[in-house]
């Protein structure tokens, strides 16, 4: 058991952020389900997702204001979770060929308190939603939000769909956004404005980043303390694996042997879609984007 126990912190603590998040969620909704089962058995029954959904009565967060990021850590069911966690796995890794780890986190936790304030504030001020009291949890709104940061900064990028084959990926977020607004006043109302409102905040996020603010800067600043990184000066706006610093003039060549294979991997990427890498090719990139 103990063994068990020591691979899984392992792969928490050397798997990178889209592996810690999906390990925090499944954990999150594993352990308690296991834990009030047993206790309903024996006759306790207890509604824990009461404590962390976010509630659209707005005087809920006046005795539970940490539920405005909590919900965007549990799921309903298992599918629930089996869903998001694909979708935060596919966006996660697109992402990061792109940008750092902090980054991502920052945008899944801005995401998630924007998209629990747009929910409350749909069912308090849309007509046919007042008088309706519901809970909602979910990272559906989070990782939304990195879909359409990726599609926003790449859109052009290929990706290969099983069944489908290749598909650029604003094609992609086109499609999810579409799918939310036809079904807006169908099933899961409460849900569907969590989704709209993280994929705008995605656009925000990283257009704010292209243009060089600081808007969500307080978020970043979470994210790193959440991931332990000391806070530079005068950090970088905006990274991607294939720009070089500037540096003082040296002996060596202008691209040394490990760039010129991230640009061509780059290359191949634009060419024929993030699939098409070899799995060495991937864990290459991402090995390199983890360094820099």
């Amino acid at each position: 058991m103990s063994t068990i126990v020591n691979d899984l912190k392992w792969q928490y603590r050397s798997g990178g952020i889209v592996l810690q998040l999906i390990i925090l969620n499944v954990a999150l909704y594993l352990i308690p389900e296991v834990l009030f089962t047993i206790l309903k058995i024996l006759g306790l029954s207890i509604d824990y997702l009461s404590w962390v959904n976010v509630s659209s009565d707005p005087t809920n967060l006046l005795f539970k204001p940490w539920s405005l990021l909590t919900y965007a850590f549990f799921h309903v069911d298992f599918l629930h979770l089996l869903f998001n966690m694909l979708i935060l796995n596919f966006s996660g890794r697109l992402f990061l060929t792109y940008f750092k780890e902090a980054q991502l986190l920052s945008i899944y936790l801005a995401a998630a308190i924007f998209a629990g304030l747009i929910f409350i504030l749909a069912y308090n001020l849309i007509p046919v939603l007042q008088y309706h009291t519901v809970p909602m949890v979910g990272a559906s709104g989070a990782i939304m939000a990195i879909v359409l940061a990726t599609a926003t900064y790449n859109p052009l990028m290929e990706v290969r769909l099983l069944l489908i084959g290749n598909v650029k990926l604003w094609h992609i977020a086109l499609v999810l956004v579409c799918l939310d607004i036809i079904q807006l006043f169908t099933s899961n109302t409460g849900g569907r404005f969590a989704h709209l409102a993280g994929a705008l905040m995605g656009y925000l996020y990283m257009k704010n980043l292209q243009n060089g603010g600081n808007f969500f800067n307080l978020f970043d600043r979470l994210a790193n303390f959440c991931l332990g990184i000391k806070q530079a000066k005068k950090p970088a706006k905006m990274r991607t694996v294939h720009r070089q610093t500037a540096s003082k003039p040296t002996n060596k060549p202008v691209k040394d042997s490990q760039q010129q294979r991230v640009d061509e991997i780059l290359d191949k990427i634009s060419k024929s879609g993030y699939d098409s890498l070899s799995t060495e090719e991937k864990e290459f990139l991402f090995r390199v984007g983890q360094n820099q």
